[in-house]
């Protein structure tokens, strides 16, 4: 199986920065695309941002364009999430998900979610 580990968020002023990491461990073949989504109180999660093994990235939130950068470290099996310019708006829970090949099976993990407040 696979662990995902999530670290870097918190309280962070309008307009500040914050680099959120997601490390994944555990028995797997190989980690294929990854991806950070995120999901404030009485709403759906909602995808912000991919990256595949190979580093093509697609932000599917357009608000982030510009503000947020989504890359990946293969060797560590990692992704991050580099946000600047942060707005309140921004304020909620960042969750990383994982595509892992577990023996001939293709599976879906979740990290366990890190909080993001942007507050003045």
């Amino acid at each position: 199986q696979v662990q995902l580990v999530e670290s870097g968020g918190g309280l962070v002023q309008p307009g500040g920065s914050l680099r959120l990491s997601c490390a994944a461990s555990g028995t797997f073949i190989r980690i294929g695309d990854m991806g950070w989504y995120r999901q404030v109180p009485g709403k759906e999660r909602d995808l912000v941002a991919t990256i595949t093994s190979g580093g093509s990235t697609n932000y599917a939130d357009s608000s982030v364009k510009g503000r947020f950068t989504i890359s990946r470290d293969n060797a560590k099996n990692t992704v991050y999430l580099q946000m600047n310019s942060l707005k309140p708006e921004d304020t909620a829970v960042y969750y990383c998900r994982t595509e892992a090949m577990i023996y001939t099976n293709t599976r879906y993990f979740w990290g366990q979610g890190t909080l993001v407040t942007v507050s003045s």
